[in-house]
């Protein structure tokens, strides 16, 4: 063999695209190595020995010095098989012959040639693009890249600044700053941004919140409307608290009432119709105050598992009842037609069935909703009655919002936050998301009109569990919530600065007068600036851990875009276990089993400190943190208490009234295996 650590003297090699690219045989080690882990034959000087074996066969064929990829390949193979490595060699062609179909797919999705290359999607992520976000003709054929998609996106959006007299150059310029936040993965906006701008449909927004009056018009209209805004990809939140309880009198046709929960069951089969954006049903939020004389019936209406599949529900509960929860009170009951008292219930019982139909469904979350209004800054405009589908965005009626996500794992190097870095991607994303609210096409124009008084969107963040692992904290720790509060606090300045600023350029938004930001001496082109969102399919894009949540697993299956499975290992964990010396298949596969690692004692235990899983942190923790980042999110959070099998309704209780006492907007539990057909399943298949 010859010397693992001789130099190579061949100057280049030929890739797949035909860029040459200088020559490193470390990079064979490497191949060789993985090959090798694979069968727990792993050796890093026989991989660097049989690297330079290659080598010499490279130099003694191939006199011009630049081989190609495939060559290079080939020669390993014929290596590894000579020196009777045959079970390196094996799991070497396999994962070659993998990579090989990998490639072959991205292809056909980001086409061929250098141009392409500089693109951070990871192969899910191209598939994920593919099937959902890449525009295609009629036939069902692609017709653009995903380079072209962001390239699409940024041009639309940077066309905002026409409206405020930018320059071809400014509009150049920030186009520019558009498309690389975005293709660097620091920044995503949500899906309907990346799906809809710069084509005929052109809504841009996420969510809104729909009114519901009390009239066959009313609920009615309504419908049609949701129904349009879901067919061009957004989701939509309702109260349906202003409809009058079931058997109530309709005077006119000397009829009685269905009640918010038939109308509920409408709403659910029109959307279960409606394919959202051509790929995936409806998502939606519905609401109905504590108050409310069918309350008992909305909180048992998910019981059976099979019903209002389209919709999240959430009870509406005030101060008022949860102090009555915690004195074992009575509370009143209020016709929402007539205003007059409709009686009373024992608000321990109500609390109770809550918490029973949350541990066994995981509805009904709760939004708090007189937090919600306190902590609002255009409360002079009216009264919050409900939030968007995943309960981020508490809008008041007709209002519209667009959410964008910062990757906080691209923020960290060395344990180190790049805070510089970080101040200049939310500027541009803050500039980004006031641009979007111009460029969208809203269903109708109250919406428009609405959206635009207030111009609210929602900067929040994606990869903040994978954020702290980088730097080497835990997430349920007090440095977790330190950091957070420092993150958060940094993120919510730098987001008010620029809507500042931008204020100053282009005004401030009609709904300023007369706001909390207005009494504070803060000119403000958006009422609110901050949402923390689940970016269940951005986080994907960006290869990131989702919103602001703990690692769920350390490996399990997720199911996205309705049927599509992906079987998901942390890559930081991976990395970490071969740095360490503690990878082996075997181990990962028993990971996969549990999900997390907190009782395999062959991991160190400074790792098993950081790499905490959802289902390893008390609910305690949880609320901890999501109180901690809410005390600077304008708008709310969406994330979910993950609560094990074994999790009783006390729990349950318990984590309910500690988020209303903590200063939460609202709360959304899940136990695990609720349901059989959960989205993030633990368990074999890696």
């Amino acid at each position: 063999m010859q010397d693992p650590h001789k130099l190579t003297e061949l100057t280049g090699i030929k890739k797949r695209s035909g860029k040459v690219v200088v020559f490193d045989h470390v990079k064979i080690a490497d191949a060789i190595f993985k090959a090798a882990l694979s069968v727990n034959l792993a050796d890093r000087t026989l991989s660097l020995g049989l690297a330079n074996d290659v080598l010499t066969y490279l130099k003694a064929r191939h006199k011009d010095n630049i081989p190609s990829a495939e060559v290079v390949q080939d020669l390993v193979e014929e290596v590894l098989i000579e020196r009777g490595h045959v079970k390196i060699a094996k799991a070497y062609i396999l994962h070659r012959h993998q990579k090989d179909e990998q490639r072959k797919t991205s292809a056909l999705i980001i086409g061929t040639g250098e141009s392409h290359e500089s693109l951070n999607f990871s192969h899910q992520a191209l598939r994920i693009l593919e099937r959902r976000y890449l525009q295609k003709d009629v036939t069902g054929n692609l017709t653009e890249t995903p380079q072209q998609m962001l390239q699409r996106v940024s041009e639309n959006v940077a066309k905002a600044d026409k409206f405020y007299n930018g320059t071809d150059t400014e509009i150049k310029n920030y186009q520019e700053r558009f498309f690389n936040v975005m293709s660097e993965l620091k920044f995503m906006p949500n899906s309907p941004t990346l799906k809809n701008a710069g084509t005929k449909t052109q809504q841009l927004s996420s969510c809104f919140v729909l009114p519901i009056q009390d009239t066959m018009e009313g609920i009615f209209g309504t419908l049609k409307d949701a129904a349009l805004i879901h067919q061009r990809g957004s989701g939509t939140g309702f109260s349906f608290s202003r409809l009058r309880p079931r058997m109530d009198a309709v005077g006119r046709h000397q009829g009685i009432a269905a009640g918010p929960v038939a109308f509920m069951k409408v709403y659910d089969k029109a959307f279960g119709a409606i394919v959202q954006g051509g790929i995936r049903p409806g998502a939606n939020m519905a609401v109905l105050r504590v108050d409310h004389p069918d309350i008992i019936r909305f909180i048992e209406s998910k019981r059976d598992k099979m019903s209002l599949k389209n919709f999240n529900i959430s009870v509406g509960v005030t101060d008022r009842f949860m102090k009555s929860v915690e004195a074992d009170r009575d509370y009143m009951i209020t016709d929402p037609k007539s205003g007059k008292q409709h009686g009373k219930l024992r608000a321990r019982d109500v609390f109770s069935m809550i918490t029973q139909n949350a541990w066994k469904t995981g509805d009904p979350g709760l939004i708090f909703i007189d937090e919600i209004n306190r902590k609002h800054p255009g409360n002079h405009l009216g009264d919050i009655e409900t939030t968007n589908q995943c309960g981020e965005a508490p809008l008041l009626p007709y209002e519209g919002v667009v959410l964008g996500s910062l990757n906080l794992n691209k923020f960290v190097e060395n344990k180190e936050i790049l805070w510089d870095d970080l101040y200049e991607t939310i500027k541009t994303a803050v500039h980004f998301l006031d641009n979007v609210i111009d460029m969208n096409s809203y269903p109708q124009k109250e919406i428009e009109d609405r959206t635009k008084h207030t111009r609210k969107f929602g900067l929040g963040m994606m990869g903040f569990a994978d954020f702290l692992i980088k730097l080497g904290i835990k997430y349920d720790s007090d440095q977790g919530l330190e950091v957070a509060d420092k993150l958060m606090v940094f993120i919510k300045n730098t987001t008010y600065e620029m809507s500042s600023k931008l204020a100053e350029q282009r005004g401030s938004c009609p709904a300023w007068s007369g706001s909390e930001h207005e009494q504070a001496g803060r000119k403000m082109r958006n009422l609110t600036c901050n949402s923390l969102a689940p970016t269940g399919t951005i986080s994907i894009l960006a290869d990131a851990s989702p919103g602001c949540e703990p690692l769920f697993a350390i490996s399990y299956q997720k199911t996205v875009l309705g049927d599509s499975e992906i079987i998901y290992l942390n890559k930081t964990f991976e990395n970490v276990a071969k740095e360490r010396g503690f990878y082996t298949p075997e181990l990962i596969r028993k990971i996969a089993k549990s999900g997390g690692i907190q009782g395999f004692k062959e991991i160190p235990k400074d790792v098993r400190d950081i790499f905490v899983t959802a289902q390893d942190i008390t609910p305690e923790w949880h609320i901890k943190m999501q109180a901690t980042l809410q005390k600077n999110v304008d708008n709310s959070i969406s994330k979910t208490i993950n609560f094990p099998r074994t999790t009783s309704i006390k729990d349950v209780e318990n984590a309910y009234m500690l988020a209303w006492k903590s200063k939460c907007k609202g709360i959304t539990i899940y136990r695990d295996g609720s349901y059989e057909d959960q989205v993030i399943n633990i368990g074999d298949g890696y």
